[in-house]
């Protein structure tokens, strides 16, 4: 008989060799994917999302126009090869709209909509390798999506999966550990401390509650510095790219001052 593995040892280390409030290493890569206004692939450990973002663009439905901000639409999508058990989920499966209708409530506060009456915000989410942690994957690469095409948002929205060990609070867990501990996932917008989303599929003991929720509201704050940063370094980047580095107060433009010159 195989043995059972452990999700936290006696030494404080869990079934991947974190401790209980290590968090995954998150890679997060803004390079363009076709012709999306805003793109990303992230990854939270071994689960990895792509996000891409079109618009504000016109609704291709006119039942879906609204006459006072922008109707947000997300699709998401779960490749056969993101799970172990290769299952195919078509874009009708209620799992599948459940998710991308959490999703969508979790952004609508985040979201200045009311800057585009009458348009679509387009979002399209497919995930590529699930272990653990697949929403907040999700609401993550959304965020940084969102910001990358340049659609203003109130604050970042920022998502962390928590969950209770016996008395020992777990961070960002794995599939291995969402499966045999409760859990729950809560987005933050850290500027305002304003809480967009809190779900729980599992029970979990009100004494418990407070503790873990409150880890996790931190821990979002830790994962709002790491995504504001590469925002800002991919900004750089195109800054760089277009030649439009800024300059100093009372420094004289090369190019002005030689057509200047020929005049």
């Amino acid at each position: 008989m195989a043995s059972r593995v452990e999700i936290l040892n006696d030494g404080g280390f869990r079934s991947d060799g974190r401790k209980q409030y290590e968090l995954r290493d998150i890679v997060i890569d803004l390079s363009q994917q076709g012709s999306a206004d805003g793109s990303v692939v992230l990854s939270h450990g071994l689960t990895q999302v792509s996000a891409s973002v079109f618009g504000p663009r016109e609704a291709k439905m006119r039942s879906q126009t609204l006459h006072d901000r922008a109707n947000i639409n997300i699709e998401v999508t779960f490749a056969p090869f993101s799970m172990g058990e290769r299952r195919k989920r078509s874009r009708n499966d209620k799992r599948v709209l459940d998710f991308a209708s959490t999703i969508k409530a979790t952004f609508e506060p985040a979201i200045q909509t009311k800057l585009y009456p009458r348009s679509q915000i387009d979002i399209y989410i497919n995930v590529l390798q699930q272990d653990g942690g697949v929403l907040q994957a999700c609401i993550n690469a959304t965020t940084l999506a969102l910001a990358a095409a340049g659609i203003p948002l109130l604050d970042f929205v920022c998502a962390v999966t928590g969950g209770v060990q016996s008395a020992s609070p777990l961070l960002d867990l794995t599939t291995l550990e969402e499966n045999d501990v409760p859990h729950l996932t809560v987005a933050v917008m850290p500027r305002t401390g304003n809480i967009t989303l809190l779900t729980m599929e599992t029970r979990l003991h009100v004494d418990r509650f407070e503790e873990i929720f409150q880890l996790v509201t931190s821990a979002g704050h830790v994962l709002h510095k790491e995504m504001k940063a590469a925002i800002k370094d991919r900004t750089r980047t195109l800054v760089a790219a277009m030649s439009v580095a800024p300059k100093a107060v009372g420094e004289k433009d090369p190019l002005y001052s030689e057509r200047m010159d020929d005049s």
